[in-house]
């Protein structure tokens, strides 16, 4: 029962699809939304408010909120760099800043930089299709070269992209920082973009640039470089998009490309471009926290690492998990909305995860209460201990070296449910489900000394 709404989803989107062969037929979002009120309904043991309370709490859960936060900044971003003119003025600066025989690298240069910067490999290929045929024409070179051409450099820099709607769902879900992602991705991604680029090279040597372009405005290109900077050094995302808006915006007024109405309307066109997502994420969050609480979650970790043994393994299960969402939604974001939290507990399951944060000392020896759990979320704690802190100031004032480890046995929360008591059982079981790995890591570090 606990993975009936799983189960209703798929059914209703996935195998309703193929019979009907498209994969449009039945909106994803009708699916999602029945399955999460199959969810509520045959959710046992609580009273209706309960269930619900549940689902919101899912739906609205921190990571979900920031991810919709991003969702509509980034496309308010895209939106408006665009209608600034941004995608032609990068398209034309790129052909002019290369010699004419590199048209070709130089249009796959310019799909990537541009799928990076707006963050849509489909967004960019409707950008740039237009561009591509006309160069095509122009220059007598095979269309389906030229259109393979810009298809690859926009899945190149989407892949990269900080605002891209599947980096940030990956990372949401997972805890990771964007900066850190693309910092793992680029060495996967670029080897093969490389060696494309050169065998665009050699390709286009025949092909030459048209004698007539557009004169480059050059500024507006400055959002795309901008959040393109800001992203990769390591600022805050919100504020990467919020300073990316206020650029383009302010560029497109002083160009006369619109006005503070139409910079409005920008905005507001691209906000509701991701209406949909945003929906899907809230009703997918809210299933899955349905699905949680039913045990339905912890069912399917236990029968998918049954005969994991290593990272590796859980890496390959969390591949193949991502890969049949995908096959089951068609949709790389929704696929990550729906598998990222089961992946990331799939993670934790089979390998010790290292994070940073601020821990807070207190004194002890009660647990905290609901209301210092807020005050402590308040002022920037990520982890609150009764030890650590004393065992480390003592050790520091003798001047001997301090190596702390910290096993979090309890969640810190200010909104639990209203019949949770914490009697400290959960805490002695997450402790003793520790001792192996803590074991283990101790162990590892002795033999090092």
């Amino acid at each position: 029962m606990a993975l009936l709404p799983l189960l209703v989803f798929i059914v209703l989107y996935l195998v309703v699809s193929i019979i009907l062969n498209d994969f449009y037929k039945v909106p994803i979002i009708i699916a999602f939304l029945a399955s999460s009120i199959v969810g509520i309904i045959t959710l046992q043991g609580r009273p209706l408010k309960e269930r619900i309370k549940i689902f919101s709490r899912g739906a609205s859960s921190e990571n979900m909120m920031l991810m919709i936060w991003i969702f509509v900044l980034a496309d308010a971003f895209a939106t408006t760099a665009s209608k600034m003119g941004a995608i032609d003025a990068t398209v034309n600066l790129t052909l002019r800043l290369l010699p004419a025989s590199m048209l070709l690298p130089g249009l796959f240069l310019a799909a990537c930089f541009i799928s990076l910067s707006i963050g849509t490999s489909v967004g960019t290929v409707v950008a740039l299709t237009p561009v591509a045929v006309g160069i095509a024409e122009q220059t007598g070179s095979s269309l389906a070269m030229i259109v393979a051409l810009v298809v690859g450099g926009a899945f190149f820099g989407d892949n990269l992209s900080f605002i891209s709607d599947t980096t940030i769902v990956a990372t949401q879900t997972q805890g990771c920082k964007m900066n850190d992602k693309f910092k793992a991705n680029i060495w996967l991604a670029a080897p093969a973009a490389i060696l494309v680029l050169v065998a665009y090279i050699f390709i286009g040597q025949g092909v030459h640039v048209p004698e007539y372009l557009p004169e480059v405005e050059w500024y507006k290109v400055i959002p795309y470089v901008a959040v393109l900077v800001m992203a990769i050094i390591g600022v805050n995302v919100l504020i990467v998009l919020f300073i990316g808006i206020l650029l383009a915006g302010v560029i497109g007024i002083l160009t006369g490309s619109f006005n503070t109405i139409g910079w409005m309307g920008a905005m507001g066109e691209g906000i509701m471009g991701m209406s949909e997502l945003i929906i899907v994420t809230l009703l997918a969050g809210g299933m899955l926290a349905l699905i949680r609480h039913n045990g339905g979650i912890d069912y399917l970790i236990r029968a998918l690492t049954l005969h994991i043994n290593g990272k590796r393994g859980a890496k390959f299960t969390i591949a193949l998990l991502v890969i049949l969402a995908d096959m089951c939604t068609a949709n790389n974001t929704i696929a990550l909305v729906t598998v990222g939290p089961m992946a990331k507990e799939i993670a934790a399951e089979k390998g010790i995860r290292v994070v940073e944060g601020v821990y807070l000392g207190t004194q002890g020896p009660t647990f905290e209460t609901p209301a210092e759990y807020k005050y402590f979320r308040m002022i920037g704690a990520d982890a609150v201990g009764m030890s650590t802190i004393p065992e480390g100031i003592v050790a520091r004032h003798s001047d001997i070296p301090v190596f702390g480890i910290s096993v979090i046995t309890n969640e810190a929360h200010d909104d639990y449910a209203e019949d949770y008591v914490n009697d400290g059982d959960d805490v002695v079981e997450a402790a003793n489900a520790a001792a192996v790995k803590m074991t283990s890591l101790f162990t590892r570090i002795i033999e090092t000394l």
